[in-house]
């Protein structure tokens, strides 16, 4: 069972779900466009709950951290960050992203290693780039983004193109509740609209990405934990590998057959890996 807070910003209300009663602390970043933080965390939040406390933040214009005045750019989105340490009194904790929330797992940790202890990355974004041409149509399609934010609400709105979309954009295999995730993401269009999220629109420049973190992933001391799927389509695990290679001492998990979305594809495997790295034995350093 978890609990919703609201945390009053200048910009908005950021909801924060919580979960377990104690254990050291764990904070949940779920990646962007059409997702939420029980998207993204549903098996994952009870998994660590009976050993830790657990928060999943929605990303400001995201589930229930609406409305939110201003963009979401990622000084934001690293200050919604620390408001939620700040307010549940959290001098530090873990943090765990997917995708834009593994970017920004990776970014908090580079910018505030104080108060990171350890860190998960699924498929993180911000250590990729794309050719050149690719490249400038991405940039293209993210300038133009309120009208293809409004042409994917209207597609988005048909059940059928949200469940091909989770086939191909999400997963690479069978997904045991698969119709439950179909109904989760289409309920958030239907009540939030569908389309690129601020970090992702704001991420990449006219000639290279805005959000390039590689060059710092060396300055991350805490303890890391890389997960990616070998058949992602969205973040080629080349990417995922190279980026684990260069922060100090990193793990890297290649799940087979599994897409972008492998806490949802394949929670059981997820929800270990992530549950026995924060949870370290007796016999490993500490900190």
């Amino acid at each position: 069972m978890h609990r919703s807070t609201f945390i009053d910003l200048p910009e908005g209300s950021l909801r924060v779900l919580s979960a377990g009663q104690s254990g050291s602390p764990v904070l949940l970043l779920s990646g962007a466009g059409l997702d939420n933080a029980l998207l993204s965390w549903r098996h994952l939040i009870p998994a660590l709950a009976t050993q830790h406390r657990v928060f999943a933040l929605d990303w400001p214009k995201q589930g229930a951290s609406r409305p939110w005045r201003g963009p979401a750019d990622h000084d934001v989105m690293l200050r919604c960050i620390g408001a939620a340490l700040d307010h549940f009194g959290l001098d530090d904790a873990s943090l765990v992203g997917l995708s834009q929330g593994g970017a920004l797992t990776l970014a908090y940790a580079i910018e505030h290693p104080e108060r990171v202890r350890r860190l998960v990355a699924l498929a993180p974004g911000g250590v990729l780039s794309f050719p050149p041409g690719l490249h400038q149509l991405l940039w293209l399609t993210a300038k133009l983004a309120p009208l293809t934010s409004r042409l994917s609400g209207l597609l988005f709105r048909h059940r059928a193109v949200v469940a091909w979309f989770a086939r191909r954009a999400l997963f690479a295999g069978p997904v045991a509740d698969f119709d439950d995730v179909v109904t989760e993401i289409h309920r958030e269009v239907l009540a939030n609209g569908a389309g690129a999220s601020d970090w992702q629109n704001a991420s990449i420049g006219p000639r290279a990405m805005n959000v390039d973190l590689r060059d710092r992933l060396p300055e991350i001391r805490c303890p890391a934990l890389f997960i990616q799927g070998d058949r992602d389509v969205g973040v080629k695990p080349e990417h995922t590998a190279a980026a684990a290679r260069r922060v100090p001492g990193a793990r890297l998990e290649v799940l087979p057959g599994n897409g972008h979305w492998s806490a949802r594809q394949s929670p059981a495997r997820v929800n270990s890996l992530i549950a026995e790295f924060l949870t370290p034995s007796a016999a490993q350093p500490p900190r």
